[in-house]
């Protein structure tokens, strides 16, 4: 598969079949995803990869919190969006809510409907395998944005093998949970949790695409 086709061919996949993905693929990807770039090789991305009971023990925990009508738990390590997003990301988030409730038939007063499919993330959209991402709290913005590479490394060689992933910034909302079913260290950030596996293409949910933004809303040539 050329790089160009697994960039294109990749999408957040919020339905999965049940198939199992294999230790030895997850190996492979996360060997190989660790040639991400790092500057002075502080190489500062930490990976938990779960399958079966486990992940099963911990999407039930976050289940039963939510069904106490627990949302998140505070403070939360990080922000996952600004307080106030301006424009165009205002918009750009907007729409983007709106074309995945309207290929999953939800209307924008089904308040219960909405709830059900928030509390997907929980459950990595039915993905047989999960994996979490951390990087530990001395890192500065660079090293963020190396954990940013190593995932979507990660991502793109899923797609070589056939696989289909969803990185799930919700999951940060429960780091508490988390670490404590992963045994994490305090001193590491829950950034993310990662569904993988094989996707759904016949969902409805599957068939969004994002509309991206034309090269000159985001580029500035000079001297070409």
């Amino acid at each position: 598969m050329q790089v160009s086709e697994a960039i294109l061919s990749r999408f957040t996949c919020r339905a999965f079949l049940p198939r199992p993905v294999v230790r030895a693929d997850i190996e492979a990807i996360l060997d190989l995803a660790s040639h991400s770039p790092s500057g002075g090789n502080l190489q500062p991305w930490r990976v938990w990869a779960l399958s079966g009971a486990p992940l099963e023990a911990l999407q039930a925990d976050v289940k039963r919190k939510l069904g106490e009508g627990e949302f998140a738990e505070l403070p939360p390590d990080y922000l996952l969006y600004p307080t106030v997003p301006k424009e165009p990301y205002a918009t750009r988030r907007f729409d983007s809510g709106e074309l995945m409730y309207a290929a999953l038939g939800i209307e924008r007063n089904d308040h219960v409907g909405r709830m059900d499919q928030v509390s997907r993330n929980y459950e990595c959209f039915g993905a047989p395998a999960a994996l979490f991402f951390a990087i530990d709290r001395d890192m500065q913005q660079g090293q963020w944005a190396e954990l940013g590479m190593f995932i979507n490394a990660v991502m793109l060689l899923a797609r070589e093998r056939g696989l289909h992933t969803a990185a799930i910034g919700a999951w940060s909302l429960w780091h508490r949970t988390v670490r404590a079913a992963l045994q994490m260290p305090d001193d590491l950030i829950l950034y993310c949790g990662m569904g993988i596996g094989h996707a759904d293409l016949s969902a409805a949910v599957n068939t969004i695409r994002q509309p991206r933004a034309g090269l000159a809303e985001f580029t500035v040539f000079d001297g070409f």
